[in-house]
């Protein structure tokens, strides 16, 4: 909570997908720690070691954001709270109120180039009859409207919309010139949905966060129009369940000289996530994501295969089983076995709080381009090549230091 010693700022948090699972936990998680009512566990930056930064609060946080469907808030939360931590309606009366109230801030999204998974979900979008130039003014405007209807001091954009198909970069998609000019000739092809926010994101001066997989979100020309106006981006992937144990556990048998032979995972899970990756086309981006990770971290290419199945009846409760094969002394083969069960909205919420605390303080010490201290965030870290997760902790852990002794 805010005291009297300190500045109240007031940080615009724009939730891509914000009638979704993961949009409502985060709502609902500011809301329940701004009455006292839950515990700040699984937020990294509510750790002793960033006590000292000055990161905004939760009394701080005022949503909006934009979505491509009409579920409302309370439904989408109420089942959330119900499933994932057993909620009476008691305490989520504690809070309807407050959701409600973010309802007038949701606008409708886009759905451009999503695949048809997506397309099917969608009864509220901005496309109908827009060129891609005014589709891209359009998420500006709201933007804008947003920061000045509220007088916010700035506005922090995560993108936690459902995955979208892999975007085929062009050269386009590596020089700024060239993307606007592409956009201004109505190439429909050039930008998915995420380019756009992305893009609408960073000429407001906003620090972008795509928590997706989607690679069209952060394309490289537009990763150096935030270099060149100063505006703080990071991507890609958020790292909440199988990959974080994977980027953690990994370096153990690097350590111990044990070669990894054989890595399988099987995925399972049933929310909106699970039924937009059992399209074949959306899902390519989040098998790309989670499948790199490991090479990345041996230095050496492992038989390695992550599946991922769709299944409804798990609800928002992601489950992964891990089978390891590895050899040691001798020649002796082995296995390690794990199984992960976790709540796909419960890892990934407080996360994107912690995205958006530490992006509105990069922006504010005049930060722009890549966060690479954020690398730890993401299952593909832009800019980055280390990948296990102790290490990237570290970058972290020395960021704040910095930043503690400025």
């Amino acid at each position: 909570m805010a005291t009297d010693a300190r500045q109240k700022k007031k940080v615009g948090l724009w939730l891509i997908g914000a009638r979704g699972s993961i949009a409502a936990t985060v709502m609902v998680g500011v809301f329940l720690l701004r009455k006292g009512l839950s515990p700040d566990s699984g937020m990294v930056t509510a750790a002793p070691a960033f006590a000292s930064l000055d990161l905004p609060l939760m009394d701080d946080f005022v949503f909006g954001g934009c979505d491509i469907r009409k579920e409302s808030l309370r439904e989408t939360a109420w089942r959330a709270m119900r499933e994932d931590i057993s909620a009476d309606r008691g305490l989520f009366d504690r809070i309807a109120g407050d959701l409600d109230e973010v309802e007038a801030d949701i606008s409708p999204g886009t759905c451009r180039n999503c695949g048809d998974m997506i397309q099917e979900l969608a009864d509220t979008t901005v496309n109908g009859g827009k060129t891609v130039a005014e589709e891209l003014e359009e998420v500006r405007r709201q933007l804008s409207a947003f920061r000045r209807k509220h007088g916010l001091d700035s506005v922090v954009v995560i993108n936690i919309a459902s995955t979208e198909p892999v975007l085929p970069l062009a050269p386009c998609h590596h020089d700024v010139d060239m993307f606007f000019e592409r956009i201004a000739a109505n190439d429909g092809d050039a930008a998915q949905a995420s380019t756009l926010y992305a893009c609408a994101a960073i000429m407001e001066g906003c620090p972008y966060i795509n928590f997706t997989p989607s690679n069209g979100a952060l394309i490289p020309a537009l990763i150096r129009m935030a270099e060149q106006k100063g505006v703080p981006v990071m991507g890609n992937d958020g790292k909440t369940g199988e990959t974080l144990v994977k980027s953690a556990l990994a370096p153990l048998f690097l350590s111990r000289n044990l070669r990894i032979l054989s890595w399988e995972g099987v995925n399972m899970l049933g929310n909106m996530d699970g039924k937009v990756l059992n399209d074949p086309k959306n899902c390519q981006s989040k098998l790309k994501s989670k499948d790199q990770v490991l090479q990345k971290i041996l230095g050496y290419e492992a038989h390695s295969k992550v599946h991922i199945h769709y299944v409804p009846s798990l609800g928002d409760q992601k489950t992964a089983w891990d089978f390891i094969h590895f050899q040691g002394f001798l020649g002796a083969k082995m296995s390690l076995q794990f199984t992960w069960q976790g709540f796909d909205s419960i890892l990934a919420a407080p996360l994107v709080l912690d995205l958006a605390r530490l992006a509105e303080l990069a922006h504010r010490h005049g930060e722009g381009g890549l966060m690479p201290q954020l690398a730890g965030f993401f299952k593909s870290p832009l800019g980055v090549n280390e990948y296990r997760h102790a290490a990237q902790y570290e970058m972290l852990l020395d960021y704040a230091a910095k930043k503690k002794n400025r």
